[in-house]
């Protein structure tokens, strides 16, 4: 990642232009081309140095739910467990944590009913207690983390 990378990765945490080009206008912050800014982000995505480029939903506004969910997996199956819950396409991400309960997860769907269900299959599949942490009062942290 070279400087303009860390730049460029810096100022896309602070938004991204609404509008008919908005490549074309980051861009032009940079004394970028608009194809070289799509190319750099192509290649920061590639590289795995970002994971995803795109809008965040409020997806209750939308008529989804999401929750929050951990489970206690012992050492020695969390291979067979990380695989279980990954393969829920409502499964946003997976993270471990050295914790009792060291298998976090968060499921997105269309419902909240929905959101129960897939966690309910995830239970009943990998044999272990699933704990749901639904969200109670929305916080908003700005977290801006310099790339440099």
């Amino acid at each position: 990642m070279d400087e303009i990378d860390s730049r460029l990765v810096t100022r896309l945490q602070r938004g991204f232009p609404v509008n008919e080009r908005p490549y074309l206008d980051v861009a032009a912050e940079f004394g970028l081309t608009e194809d070289e800014l799509i190319a750099r982000l192509e290649k920061l995505l590639d590289e795995g140095i970002l994971t995803r480029f795109g809008p965040l939903y409020q997806v209750e506004q939308l008529g989804g739910a999401y929750s929050l969910a951990a489970i206690q997996v012992p050492n020695a199956d969390y291979d067979r467990i990380v695989d279980l819950v990954n393969a829920y396409p409502e499964v946003a991400h997976n993270y471990r944590r050295e914790h009792a309960f060291n298998m976090w997860f968060v499921v997105a769907a269309a419902s909240p009913a929905e959101v129960k269900r897939v966690l309910f299959s995830i239970e009943r599949d990998s044999t272990y207690p699933v704990f749901e942490f639904p969200k109670l009062r929305e916080y908003f942290v700005n977290l801006d983390l310099p790339a440099w």
